[in-house]
């Protein structure tokens, strides 16, 4: 555990650095913050900064598009928490790749699903030309942000600010002007559906960029924006100042105990082997508050943990796995499987914290479910759908946190990400895929192998290669950094960070619960 957060601490300060030391210099030599200090000096001191997909994109186009080109997150903005999106100039001037598409939409989508205000730090050259067919056209392109914009803006009344510190340019300009408020930097902000380069070759007009699109002329002729701000640090305190505006949230005090272990444990109750078995009662002992504690029917279907529980004084319904093998009315079961029994555990608890109005926390480590005549004939099909259903329905917030496994369709009925929940964090230990590699070879090459094993005769090279293949690319593919790269979770968390982490998802979704995001954007 130790080596794998390092290595995922190493690539995330490499990441943070943007487009590198040249490029940073040049953004301050033109009077501007990059998008890291802007968000530092929007958010409050004490905020945490809960930074989605820093990881995004960060093995593909030769490592020039670190973080995507973009800062999305949530923190506290006056007490409030709150959605940022940030284009980072120092990456290729801030231009738009697939992946920062992807980052904006989910950015978007938590601020829809746990009713979040949201801030849009504009400073972007726009579409990245080369990879447009990736990013314009398509159901989940570009268009798909500025839908967003105007259901947020028109039915579910949520607060949009866009404040535009750099270039704003194409259809890219749709996205401030579709915000509720517009804020512009004097001398450095530009707005336009065409640059003066655009316009010369369209129509022969010859025009600077700030009679074409500056702050002055949107903010005092066309009225397209709405302030001015002198520089970037006046803009954003103009932002903050907004956020004052608002009415006063509703808050609760919710008293917290501390957990009864040290969270420096976290990093031993792994076993280095993936496969090996531990105790993850000792993982939830350093997670969830001492007091109040008490498991659901813990003696029946134990291999699936289900416990009411405060998470910071924040009461929480926890869904867990057990893993190891459990001693159960006499026979052998293996933890980390879903069986009938235990699905109809889990549908029966979910739908209770459901009823009860309280949020769940999924701690990952699935395998899948149980296979097999026995099973089959005791209606594990109909109790896993049971299972899936009560969550996918449920409209309390649910947070996620991948530890180890999370294979086949155990992943989906642990609230996996194509069920919506809230957030999805994973340890640097997270392996999600359809199933481990081992289990791939079979599947893949099983009846082969075994023809060969029956003849007693070696497998040829050539299968050999197949064969580690298949398992060199399961590897890969279950890699948590893999995941992380392709948004398969909303961020890749060092375990002593997860109870804060958790916590602060906890209260950004706390005035989530709604009908189903879908349902309402109809």
């Amino acid at each position: 555990m130790l080596q794998a957060v390092e290595r995922l601490h190493e690539l995330e300060d490499r990441l943070r650095h943007g487009g590198g030391s040249k490029r940073i210099q040049k953004q301050h030599a033109a009077g501007k913050l990059t998008a890291r200090e802007r968000v530092t000096q929007l958010i409050d001191g004490a905020s945490p900064f809960l930074e989605i997909g820093l990881l995004v994109a960060h093995d593909r186009y030769d490592g020039q598009a670190p973080a995507a080109g973009v800062i999305t997150g949530v923190a506290r903005i006056e007490q409030r928490p709150a959605v940022i999106v940030a284009n980072d100039a120092t990456v290729k001037a801030g231009a738009w790749w697939p992946e920062t598409i992807h980052k904006i939409l989910r950015a978007q989508e938590v601020a829809m699903r746990n009713r979040l205000p949201i801030v849009y730090l504009v400073d972007s050259a726009g579409v990245n030309l080369p990879l447009q067919d990736a990013i314009f056209p398509g159901q989940y392109g570009a268009a798909r942000i500025f839908y967003y914009n105007s259901l947020m803006r028109r039915r579910l009344r949520i607060p949009q600010i866009s404040a535009v510190m750099g270039p704003c340019i194409a259809g890219g300009a749709y996205l401030p002007a579709l915000s509720d408020v517009i804020f512009m930097v004097e001398g450095t902000s530009f707005m336009g559906l065409g640059g003066a380069n655009l316009v010369k070759g369209a129509t022969g007009q010859v025009v600077d960029a700030e009679q074409l699109g500056g702050a002055r002329m949107h903010t005092g002729v066309s009225g397209v924006a709405h302030y001015m701000a002198e520089n970037d640090a006046h803009c954003l305190q103009l932002i903050r100042q907004q956020f004052r505006s608002f009415p006063a949230p509703d808050r609760l005090s919710f008293p917290a105990s501390r957990p009864k272990r040290n969270a420096e444990f976290l990093y031993e109750v792994l076993p280095a082997d993936h496969r090996a078995p531990y105790d993850i009662q000792a993982a939830i002992d350093c997670l969830v508050d001492a007091e109040d504690y008490l498991e659901f029917q813990p003696d029946h279907a134990p291999e699936m943990l289900c416990a009411q529980a405060r998470w910071e004084g924040r009461p929480i319904g926890l869904v867990a796995n057990r893993r190891g093998f459990l001693k159960v009315n006499g026979q052998t079961r293996v933890g980390g499987i879903v069986y009938t029994e235990s699905a109809r555990k889990v549908a029966y608890f979910v739908e209770t914290c459901e009823r009860q109005g309280v949020p769940l926390v999924y701690l990952q480590d699935v395998s899948g479910f149980m296979v097999g005549l026995e099973a089959e004939s005791e209606g594990i099909i109909r109790a896993g759908a049971e299972m899936v259903e009560t969550m996918a329905c449920a409209t309390v917030p649910k947070v996620i946190v991948t530890l180890n496994h999370a294979s086949g369709a155990g992943y989906y009925a642990m609230a996996g990400q194509g069920f919506d929940p809230n957030f999805t964090f994973g340890w640097p230990t997270a392996r999600i895929g359809v199933m481990e590699g081992d289990a791939a070879v079979q599947a893949v090459h099983g009846p082969e192998m075994d023809r060969y094993k029956s003849a007693g005769q070696p497998l040829p090279a050539e299968l050999q290669q197949r064969v580690d293949k298949t398992r060199a690319d399961y590897e890969r593919w279950l890699d948590s950094l893999y995941a992380a790269a392709r948004g398969h979770v909303d961020a890749l968390i060092d375990p002593l960070k997860t109870r804060q982490m958790v916590a602060f998802a906890l209260e950004a979704s706390a005035g989530g619960r709604r009908e189903h995001l879908a349902l309402e954007t109809l």
